[in-house]
C-alpha cells in the first residue's frame, strides 16, 4: 500500500529517536533518510526500521483498504482435477481426484476448491455424455435388430409379395 507523507514524517521521527539513542551510525542515519522521503510503499518505509526495537508496532498501516496479496499454492489434486477435466478421456480420473481433494482442502483449508469442483463438473459432464451415447446406442441397434426380423402383414418371407399366376392350358380356362 502507498505510503503518505505524514508516514514519512513519522519513520524520519522514529530514525532520529534511534540516532540518538545511539542505535544508528551518522551515515547510517543519513542513508536511511534519503531513503525514507523516497521510499513509495509500506513496504518500503518498514524495510528501513525493520533491525530497530518496536520496529513490529512502530509504523501503524491503516485500517482500511484489502490486505496485502500473499499467494498460496492451490491444492494439487484440485489442479489436477481440472487438468484431467479438460480431457474427455480422463473423466473418471478427474472425479476421482476431485472429490479427494474436496476432503483435502476441507481439512487444510488450502485454495482449490473451484478448480477440484470444476474438475467433478466437467469429468461428471462427460461420464453423463458417455453413459447416454451408450444407452442410445444399445436402444437403436435393438430398434434396427426388431425392425430386420419383422415381417409386416401382407408379406411373407421379408418383404416378398406373392401374386396369383395365371396360366392359359388349352380350352378349359385359368388355372390357378
Amino acid at each position: 500500500m502507498r505510503a503518505s507523507d505524514a508516514d514519512r514524517e513519522r519513520l524520519v521521527e522514529m530514525l532520529k529517536t534511534a540516532f540518538t539513542e545511539g542505535r544508528l551510525t551518522q551515515d547510517e542515519y543519513n542513508l536511511r533518510m534519503e531513503h525514507a522521503y523516497t521510499a513509495k510503499t509500506y513496504g518500503d518505509l518498514d524495510a528501513l526500521i525493520v533491525d530497530l526495537p518496536g520496529a513490529a508496532t512502530a509504523m501503524p498501516h491503516p485500517p482500511y483498504g484489502a490486505p496485502p496479496f500473499e499467494f498460496r499454492r492451490p491444492n494439487p489434486l484440485a489442479v489436477a482435477s481440472l487438468i484431467c477435466g479438460l480431457f474427455g478421456i480422463t473423466a473418471v480420473p478427474a472425479v476421482i481426484l476431485g472429490h479427494r481433494a474436496l476432503r483435502q482442502i476441507r481439512v487444510t483449508g488450502e485454495p482449490g476448491r473451484g478448480m477440484a469442483k470444476a474438475g467433478l463438473i466437467m469429468g461428471w459432464s462427460v461420464i453423463g455424455l458417455f453413459t447416454l451415447l451408450i444407452m442410445l446406442a444399445v436402444l437403436f441397434a435393438v430398434l434396427a435388430t426388431h425392425n430386420a426380423h419383422a415381417v409386416p402383414t401382407g408379406q411373407i418371407g421379408g418383404g416378398i409379395h406373392l401374386m396369383p399366376v395365371i396360366q392359359h392350358h388349352g380350352g378349359a380356362g385359368p388355372v390357378h
